[in-house]
């Protein structure tokens, strides 16, 4: 009889799988506790590469089944979602994704609707980070100052300089000014 296991992903530490769960559940499976992977881990990182998803495969047997609720919880880039996928199917596991309408993905059909999916989505994130670019570029150009505001004013970095060129610490600068030793070197590092 096929066992039934469920793959559950988020990015931050301050996010839940709970979600995930309940949609598995009121999609009409139970998958046993034991059987819940759930995972705090970057879509970035290859699922192969996860440490929750790796044992998840040492326990996956020729006819189980593999659920998750989105194609993006396997990953984001539509290679290694593929690779995912077909490394399971080769197994004898069945993968469904209930945001496909529950399609095995290593299905005829899964196959091609994963892969019109993830080329959208890479399109979506192409797009994303062309825009973001030019728009950095955008206010470089503009005479824009991008990143973190520095912690000391210039007539305060000009001090931070002239004393450490008399010898004074770090420590007492950091301290002076209320800000790390770091920040105190990176204003040397940039005079």
């Amino acid at each position: 009889m096929a066992r039934t296991f469920s793959y559950c992903r988020v990015s931050t530490a301050d996010q839940t799988t709970d979600n995930q769960v309940r949609e598995i559940e009121a999609a009409g499976f139970t998958v046993e506790p034991r059987r819940v992977i759930a995972e705090t881990v970057s879509g970035s990182v290859a699922a192969m590469e996860r440490a929750g998803f790796a044992k998840l495969i040492d326990r996956l047997e020729d006819g189980d089944v593999l659920i998750v609720t989105k194609l993006d919880r396997l990953g984001r880039n539509a290679m290694d979602v593929r690779a995912t996928v077909d490394s399971l199917a080769a197994m004898g596991v069945r993968v469904h994704c209930l945001a496909l309408g529950g399609v095995d993905l290593a299905s005829p059909a899964g196959r091609m609707t994963m892969s019109v999916i993830n080329a959208v989505a890479e399109f979506e994130r192409d797009l994303l980070i062309e825009r973001t670019q030019a728009g950095l570029s955008r206010a470089r150009a503009e005479g824009r100052v991008l990143g973190r505001p520095t912690a000391l004013t210039m007539d305060q970095q000009r001090a931070v300089i002239a004393s450490r060129a008399e010898g004074v610490s770090l420590g007492v600068l950091a301290k002076q000014y209320g800000v790390s030793r770091a920040a105190i070197q990176r204003v040397e590092k940039r005079a």
